[in-house]
């Protein structure tokens, strides 16, 4: 009752917030799809008459799902991390939606039924969610629990009624920033995939005291550190230093120093031995700002998976601490898929 209780601020009026608890309640003890007339009959309000009232709370009434999630958020830090660091995980999905009325969707890649060599569209909506890795005692392993969503419309969608459109890492941007002002004296660290690593991100999160990690491109230009500027030299200074060789040379370099490492909790499937090689750079575009960065190049021995290469903007940290976040990430994709086997998602009916 009174983490239930806590949310009670969030709603302006005191009627929707009585209907809002019974929701809530009801989506906790309904079986199978969480709709709304489900939760109504398993509450024991199956023939309320005013059933329209429930419906106004997520179509109709006025409060603030932002605040919410703040307060999720509050309650999940003092069950879970009470202190040290707060390992946050990031990631998009798609929910497959059809129908004229459903303005935002739009056509975009299907990462479950992709491949490297086959792709496969989906028509739906493109959300992006931001969830609070934590290991849970009693599960024995590390859950992924979503705090705070987005949805990011499609460009069709934005250029029809003369928004400007936003990039998946501008909506990044605003989540990670929104929940660094939420925890402002905690240790922050985002993990997150590929689509992720670009160089605007990342230096407006390093601004702000976030850590985030990341995959590298393995043709991804490095340089070493710009060289100390000497007394007397003139103009801009140097972002930069000589150009170091690409992560794909490194790999294929025989005499390249190799560190054998045992990661716990690996994709689910327990300890894995693997090898390691990192180092330290600086990762520069033309016209994009310049990230310090220590990236890190993992290969498996017994040759199961193909050799890939990480990244982390805080470049003294720990490669093997590195590897150990990133795998935490995998539990983000477990939460999309739990999400849409227990709770529903993309099997309500809605008009828009």
């Amino acid at each position: 009752a009174a983490v239930i209780l806590a949310f009670a601020p969030v709603f302006l009026q005191q009627r929707t917030w009585c209907h809002a608890e019974v929701l809530l309640i009801g989506a906790i003890l309904a079986p199978g799809r969480r709709t709304v007339t489900s939760i109504l009959r398993i509450t024991g309000l199956a023939r309320e008459r005013r059933f329209v009232n429930y419906h106004r709370v997520l179509n109709r009434a006025a409060w603030s799902g932002r605040a919410a999630a703040r307060v999720l958020l509050g309650l999940l830090l003092g069950a879970f991390a009470p202190r040290g660091p707060v390992v946050l995980g990031l990631d998009d999905t798609i929910e497959r939606r059809r129908g004229r009325r459903i303005g935002a969707k739009g056509i975009y890649r299907d990462p479950v039924r992709s491949s490297k060599g086959h792709f496969v569209k989906a028509s739906g909506l493109r959300w992006l969610g931001l969830t609070l890795l934590v290991p849970i005692p009693w599960a024995g392993r590390v859950w992924a629990l979503p705090f705070l969503t987005a949805l990011a419309p499609s460009e069709r969608y934005c250029r029809e009624r003369g928004r400007r459109h936003k990039r998946l890492t501008d909506w990044a941007r605003q989540l990670v920033l929104q929940a660094r002002r939420w925890m402002p004296g905690r240790p922050l660290i985002l993990v997150a995939d590929s689509g992720f690593a670009a160089l605007e991100l990342l230096a407006a999160l390093v601004r702000r005291g976030v850590t985030c990690v990341t995959r590298l491109r393995l043709d991804a230009a490095l340089y070493a550190p710009a060289p100390p500027r000497r007394p007397g030299m003139v103009g801009r200074p140097r972002t930069k230093g000589a150009r170091l060789p690409t992560l794909a040379a490194v790999l294929a370099d025989g005499e390249t120093p190799w560190r054998r490492v045992t990661v716990p909790g690996w994709y689910g499937e327990g300890d894995r031995v693997v090898e390691i090689h990192s180092g330290t750079a600086t990762w520069r575009h033309a016209g994009m700002p310049v990230v310090p960065i220590r990236r890190v190049l993992l290969r498996d021995p017994s040759h199961r998976f193909d050799p890939q290469a990480l990244l982390c903007t805080d470049a003294a940290q720990d490669p093997l601490q590195v590897v150990r976040w990133f795998v935490q990430r995998w539990q983000v994709e477990v939460t999309f898929r739990e999400v849409r086997d227990h709770l529903g998602v993309e099997t309500q009916r809605q008009w828009s």
